[in-house]
């Protein structure tokens, strides 16, 4: 169901129900562990996948940075508001990337 290098392959999975009443296998959330690593400052089009692929080299370990930072929905790390105002400076961000 998930490919071998996915958060979810060692996931339980649970039987649920839909709103039709329709049984559907779902994989239970789970509680990101802890990890020791370092904070990275994000800069303007920076993507997980490729901060992963710099960092691991595999870009399909983006989910470890998320993990590290407790967000589920991963872009949401690297998403900036354009502001355009040109006198209106980026923010500058930083997120938590795991050692491995």
């Amino acid at each position: 169901m998930f490919d071998e290098n996915s958060r979810y392959i060692k996931g339980v999975t649970v039987e649920v129900e839909t709103a039709q009443g329709v049984k559907v296998l779902a994989v239970k959330l789970r509680r990101p562990p802890y990890v020791p690593g370092k904070f990275t400052e994000t800069k303007g089009t920076d993507r997980l996948d490729m901060m992963a692929h710099r960092r691991y080299k595999d870009g399909t370990k983006f989910w470890h940075v998320a993990d590290a930072n407790s967000e589920l929905e991963a872009n949401r790390l690297v998403e900036r508001e354009r502001n355009e105002n040109p006198l209106v400076r980026e923010e500058t961000r930083f997120i938590f990337v795991p050692e491995s």
